[in-house]
């Protein structure tokens, strides 16, 4: 049983299925994946999201703000709290810092980050944490603001090894997406092959990152088994227990049970 432990279903291209998520989800649990983490980005999509959780058995959500989603920038810690509260959510974020697209609102996003470190601690759910191009800020914020008991995860990871190693030494997992299959990816490959198999998560970031031989097309939560089956060759291993490794460590971060 494989687990896609970040994707969008709010936002997937739902054309191949005639607008019919019910028929999505089927499609990712007829290649065996049985579980899924939708992620927010925004409080004004949250409601879509929460219902989709609702919905679906083996389906659950977060509550957070995206670092490029300007829009909520008021929001507050007593907020997040309080969304976390609905029995499906079980971690705040997506949250983080990203400067490869906005650097420029740097500081707004370290004041939106700390929300989100503090909310977390206040309503004792992991972080999901969104980094490109701000390792060290990333790492002073978890090492500053996180709670190691709580921890959580580098999302769609695609940083250095050195960022890896720091974040796992505070208790934080690895996700790993679509963007280790493609053929520019070689330093990340390196980096795949030192995560302890304890540390890491796949997920798909559906309905972005399609990994080979999809790349180019929209991406869904069943593309999250060629993840594994890239994986598990890279780490010499059968996908089978690539995958049952990677769904027990996705329950134990976010406390769920089978």
């Amino acid at each position: 049983m494989l687990v896609d432990s970040h994707c969008h279903l709010d936002r997937l291209d739902l054309a191949p299925y005639d607008g019919d998520l019910s028929r999505a989800i089927a499609a990712a649990r007829d290649v065996g994946v049985n579980h899924m983490l939708c992620v927010a980005i925004s409080l004004a999509k949250l409601p879509d999201v929460l219902s989709i959780a609702e919905l679906y058995e083996g389906v659950n959500a977060s509550v957070g703000v995206h670092p490029l989603q300007d829009s909520d920038a008021d929001v507050t810690v007593e907020q997040l709290v309080e969304l976390a509260q609905h029995p499906k959510v079980v971690a705040i974020g997506e949250t983080g810092l990203d400067y490869f697209y906005d650097k420029e609102r740097a500081a707004e996003q370290q004041v939106q980050f700390v929300k989100h470190m503090r909310a977390a601690k206040a309503c004792r759910k992991p972080v999901i944490i969104h980094t490109r191009d701000a390792q060290q800020d990333t790492l002073d914020i978890i090492r500053a603001e996180g709670d190691p008991e709580l921890a959580g995860v580098l999302h769609c990871f695609t940083e250095s090894w050195d960022m890896a190693k720091q974040a796992m030494d505070m208790n934080y997992y690895i996700s790993l997406s679509g963007i280790v299959t493609f053929n520019s990816a070689t330093e990340l490959r390196e980096v795949a092959k030192k995560i302890p198999l304890e540390r890491l998560l796949i997920e798909t970031d559906s309905p972005y990152l399609a990994p080979v031989p999809f790349r180019g097309k929209k991406n869904e939560p069943k593309y999250v088994a060629k993840v594994a089956e890239f994986l598990a060759e890279l780490r010499g291993i059968s996908v089978q227990e690539l995958a049952d490794i990677t769904r027990e460590n996705y329950f134990r971060l976010f406390n769920i049970k089978a």
